[in-house]
């Protein structure tokens, strides 16, 4: 993968990966009789926090394939530098609380609508590496547009608040909720005023920057409007 300029896959995220890709094939051939995560009656069982991440909609092929993807793409630098065994507790723990917040939510709204997918756990991840790399620039497939990666979860919020559709915002929520406090040494550091001074001086720098390279760009345009012209 590296010959296409693509990261490479890491261990523990091949596994996640493999072992979701697994279970969604089985769903699709009915050789498992599964439950998803529902908060209503006598329809939820304890298990379904710890179990709805690794199913997806067997109708959706692009369910997983988008779930996936993500996790490929951020989930293994924070592997490469937390190792495996800590990115698996980390995805695991944002999974579930998400899980255990729809089904309190399900329970309080008394809504019965299942709910299934990694989308949490994965949240987690996008949030991780959003705080741990806050100011890296990264490309966005849908719109295809540069953002700085501390920009990334506020911006996936609002597009999914006005495409719509059956997603769980609040399982998405508990993923970014989980992972602000297992990073909650990250997050302050992020949020401490000597690094909001430093963010606020280098924008003014660049500000100054970008108004230095306007007013050379317009003297050269000037000079070269003005000078004589041989024909």
């Amino acid at each position: 993968m590296g010959g296409l300029g693509l990261p490479p896959i890491t261990p523990m995220v091949q596994n996640i990966i493999i072992a979701c890709a697994v279970v969604w094939v089985l769903q699709v051939g009915d050789y498992i009789n599964y439950v998803p995560l529902m908060a209503s009656g006598t329809h939820f069982q304890l298990w379904q926090p710890f179990t709805y991440m690794w199913l997806h909609d067997p109708n959706s092929l692009a369910h997983v394939l988008m779930n996936m993807l993500a996790l490929y793409m951020f989930g293994g630098q924070l592997e490469q530098t937390w190792g495996g065994q800590r990115f698996l507790r980390f995805y695991l723990l944002c999974g579930i609380f998400a899980g255990f917040l729809i089904a309190g939510w399900n329970f309080l709204q008394g809504s019965p609508i299942p709910t299934l997918g990694a989308s949490g756990a994965v949240y987690g991840v996008l949030t991780a590496y959003s705080i741990t790399w806050p100011h890296r620039t990264i490309m966005l497939l849908f719109p295809p547009i540069p953002i700085r990666a501390i920009y990334l979860i506020p911006l996936l919020f609002v597009m999914q608040l006005s495409m719509g559709g059956p997603v769980s915002h609040i399982g998405h929520l508990g993923g970014v909720i989980a992972a602000l406090f297992l990073l909650r040494g990250n997050l302050h550091r992020i949020l401490s005023m000597g690094n909001l001074q430093y963010q606020w001086q280098r924008y003014r720098m660049k500000g100054r920057l970008r108004s230095v390279r306007r007013d050379e760009w317009q003297r050269r345009n000037s000079n070269d409007s003005g000078g004589p012209r041989i024909h």
